[in-house]
């Protein structure tokens, strides 16, 4: 039987884990641009994500059966609906649906009109009247940029001058380039924050184990928000009815909402939920794996994650997954220095050939190889370590053993993540 073969388009730790996923289901695995760790194990070739046209050139060179998208920006661009155009099977949603992502106005309208709970919002586009808003409207509120900002075009703002100035910064100044060119202002939603995977085929959505991320840099949940530095999972704030109210709630709805507005939506749906109390709300959706999230998934699920990926590209129906209900997996982010507003680049990773514990991998972000095959950091979030145990405690155990042993000059991680889970028994899965 002829293998797969799989291009996986992205560059960071999501990228790398997919990869090793899809590797491990027996397929023959390139990487678009990749990193330094995907360049080590499959090929790879220099196209960035965005230069849609040449991915999709060089997935007929190769003779790709199927292309799994990591990143939201070529989605966005209409990857999806060009491969398909060329009879390329493809793991992400067409354009139309990937403004899910794209567009948080359209995302928060879309929830409106299809009453699913979400925070209240307005839409702005002029700075004047945001502002007047926010005064009438009073702190804390939440600041949007509306178009994709890498994860950073969001300001939850405790006060009305916090909120002024990140209005001045994205709508005036324009930090986020054109991405600021609208806001969405929102209140507040209370709770603790989970992330809810959901693969979706035709007719058909599989949910997979939610997973909870930390997105602030430092220990405790201080300093600027990120685009996560670490994550674990199962996350227990998920119980077995949270999770058929998300799925009745906001999922189902969702997909039901798309199609009755024309849009075929293949992929996954990842939904960035704030649950107070047992009740779920929508924070934002993106329409592709998260990361460090999938550096989570992807050890608990293995060979079933490409398994969906494959049939949903296909529009063939939901396989059977397994996932061994004991299992825990824990990632840990590790930085550069500087990380996030000024990350370092081209410090020597030192530590990379220590021999690995079965239940841990590394996953590769921002890293390059250099002329003497050494590995260097390029960028703020380097490296992802993940482990999987029948445990959080074991999980994490094994994941600081490894952190520990890698270094860089300048290199930044937490020491508590799943910090809340081992202390607080409501965090704790049931």
């Amino acid at each position: 039987m002829k293998r797969d073969k799989v291009l996986v388009v992205g560059s960071g730790a999501r990228e790398h884990a997919l990869a090793w996923a899809i590797a491990g289901a027996g397929c023959d695995v390139v990487v678009a641009p990749g990193n330094g760790g995907t360049h080590a194990a499959w090929p790879g070739v220099d196209i960035t994500a965005s230069a849609i046209d040449k991915i999709g050139q060089f997935s007929r060179e190769i003779g790709a059966n199927l292309v799994v998208v990591g990143p939201e920006l070529p989605l966005t661009l209409g990857l999806a609906d060009l491969l398909e155009e060329s009879g390329i099977a493809v793991f992400g949603p067409r354009q139309q649906g990937a403004q899910l992502e794209g567009s948080k106005a359209f995302m928060k309208r879309f929830l409106a009109r299809h009453r699913i709970p979400t925070a209240p919002f307005q839409v702005f586009e002029s700075a004047a009247n945001a502002i007047e808003f926010i005064r009438q409207r009073g702190a804390p509120i939440v600041v949007k940029a509306d178009g994709l900002a890498g994860g950073k075009g969001v300001v939850v703002a405790s006060t009305v001058d916090e909120a002024i100035e990140a209005v001045d910064a994205m709508m005036v100044r324009r930090v986020f380039g054109d991405a600021g060119r609208t806001l969405v202002i929102e209140d507040l939603l209370v709770g603790h924050e989970a992330s809810f995977h959901v693969v979706c085929g035709d007719g058909w959505a599989v949910p997979l184990t939610a997973v909870q991320d930390h997105k602030r840099v430092f220990d405790s949940d201080l300093g600027p928000n990120t685009g996560g530095m670490g994550a674990y999972g199962p996350a227990g704030l998920v119980t077995p009815a949270v999770r058929d109210r998300v799925m009745d709630r906001i999922v189902m709805p969702t997909l039901e909402g798309l199609r009755a507005d024309g849009v075929k939506f293949r992929g996954v749906l990842f939904v960035g939920l704030m649950i107070d109390r047992g009740e779920p709300s929508v924070l934002e959706f993106n329409v592709r794996f998260g990361d460090p999230e999938t550096c989570v998934l992807a050890p608990l699920y293995g060979d079933s994650l490409f398994d969906l990926m494959r049939a949903s590209a296909r529009g063939e129906p939901a396989p059977k997954i397994t996932r061994a209900p004991d299992q825990h997996a824990l990632a840990v982010v590790m930085a550069s220095h500087g990380y996030p507003a000024s990350p370092r680049v081209g410090d020597v990773i030192h530590g990379l050939d220590e021999a690995l514990p079965r239940n841990v991998q590394i996953f590769h972000g921002s890293t390059a190889t250099r002329a003497d095959g050494s590995i260097a950091t390029a960028g703020g979030r380097v490296l992802t370590i993940a482990a999987s145990a029948s445990t959080l405690a074991a999980a994490r155990l094994s994941a600081y053993h490894t952190v520990s042993a890698i270094r860089w000059d300048g290199e930044h991680h937490r020491s508590d993540i799943a910090y809340q889970a081992l202390s607080t028994p409501s965090f704790l899965p049931v």
